[in-house]
């Protein structure tokens, strides 16, 4: 079938879809078992760091006793390895009986006590990508009613071991038996990465309307490089990708490595803005347990999480490429804020970039900028203003930015930063996360 017949395809199954069940009108936020853990089932010899139940639930005791799920991280998303080889005899997938002795039902509850929300993992096709039980056709809505009656709020559905036809019929086919249960699931989709993640090939305006997030590209590795890799791709084809992403609907760029072995501090920083830039997941997948104070700071500076779930839902795009690898990032935000991320590709020393806001296509006016990794506050910026930031190699400088009038708002962030409490939010709406 050509990509006419799969637009047509689509658009009828749409018609019917209609996934607008409230969810994500901001970019979700939690932790993921995959980067970190993989498919380690080996809990006779590493219990502490096998996919089974206790690790689930000792990520969600820190979400809860570490500030995290204050911050908006409520999702605790399992990922592969977790089912049974065989089905059931009803033919339901079933979790591993001795890794998941409580079943994923009694996780749920484990989560909805502690006012956290569980998701979890499926695939398109004849098995997942490591050889469990995948979801064939004529188990969509078998499997879709099971993940319902096990009060799951997340699915995260991937696409090995299927070819284009069965994905183009399985992912909305999935859509619209995940709404017929009643209950309101997320649904992420991997399907647009086994398309190549671009039009034609990849009709973002109807996947919008079958999903709340998708995979575009690779899965994340844990090195710079991987993370690089990733952003060169999604802002080298920004024109595509940053008009399909809006509330309810996102790009997903793959999960946060930050806390792990591969990133400096200076590298996590740059994950952690740029990913706020996209209007990215923020979704971990680190051990939380073990996390240092230089990780978890980033991982919870308030300022950058109000950037990411801005009520607006525009995901930013890079300004410039300079010859001296400096680049340059911007997205508008709420209350005619903006963010700008002024990013370092070089590996020598810190970088001294002169610029003005003129130059970054700023109307006329005074700023204020707010340093988010900082604390300090940058005065005094008129749009013809030269300025000068100095950018460690690999590391970022991000300004949440905002016209003078505003000014009041710097001394609240200059307070809440010193004082380490929460920021105090502005209500968004009905469905919407608080932002500043």
């Amino acid at each position: 079938m050509g990509p006419l017949g799969v637009t047509l395809l689509l658009a009828l199954i749409s018609l019917t879809v209609a996934l607008d069940n409230g969810l994500l009108k901001t970019p979700p936020m939690g932790w993921m078992a995959w980067e970190r853990f993989r498919c380690d089932t080996d809990c006779a010899n590493d219990p502490e760091n096998c996919i089974r139940e206790d690790l689930f639930r000792n990520m969600a005791d820190r979400l809860v006793e570490d500030g995290w799920k204050e911050l908006g991280y409520e999702y605790v998303i399992i990922d592969d390895c977790w089912m049974s080889r065989l089905r059931d005899e009803q033919g339901r997938l079933q979790p591993d009986p001795i890794r998941f002795p409580g079943g994923i039902a009694k996780l749920a509850k484990y989560m909805h006590d502690h006012g956290l929300k569980l998701g979890i993992y499926g695939d398109m096709g004849t098995y997942t990508c490591m050889h469990y039980p995948g979801t064939t056709l004529d188990k969509i809505e078998l499997d879709a009613q099971t993940f319902a009656n096990w009060s799951v709020d997340y699915l995260k559905f991937d696409g090995c071991y299927s070819n284009p036809v069965e994905q183009m019929l399985g992912y909305p086919l999935m859509s619209k038996a995940l709404n017929a249960t009643g209950r309101p699931i997320a649904y992420s989709c991997s399907w647009p990465a086994y398309l190549g993640g671009l039009p034609p090939n990849v009709n973002y305006t109807l996947l919008g309307d079958i999903c709340h997030l998708w995979r575009n590209y690779y899965d994340i590795q844990d090195s710079w490089d991987s993370m690089q890799g990733i952003v060169d791709w999604y802002f080298n084809n920004q024109d595509d990708l940053q008009p399909a992403a809006g509330p309810g609907r996102w790009n997903d760029p793959d999960m946060l490595i930050i806390g792990n072995f591969g990133l400096s501090m200076d590298q996590a920083r740059s994950q952690m803005a740029l990913w706020a830039i996209m209007a990215a997941p923020l979704i971990m997948s680190n051990d939380l347990r073990k996390l240092d104070n230089g990780a978890r700071a980033i991982l919870q500076n308030k300022v950058a999480i109000a950037i990411n779930q801005d009520s607006m839902g525009i995901q930013g795009r890079r300004l410039l490429q300079e010859k001296s690898h400096i680049e340059v990032f911007w997205r508008p935000l709420s209350k005619s804020a903006s963010a700008l991320v002024f990013l370092s590709r070089r590996t020598d020393m810190p970088y001294r970039y002169h610029t003005s806001l003129a130059k970054l296509n700023y109307e006329a006016g005074n700023y204020e900028a707010y340093d988010v990794f900082s604390g300090s506050t940058v005065k005094g910026l008129n749009a013809t203003t030269e300025f000068t930031v100095s950018i460690n190699p690999s590391g970022v400088v991000m300004w949440y930015l905002y016209p003078k009038q505003q000014s009041k708002q710097t001394e609240r962030l200059r307070y809440q930063h010193n004082r380490g409490s929460r920021l105090t939010f502005h209500k968004a709406g009905p469905g919407h996360r608080d932002v500043l």
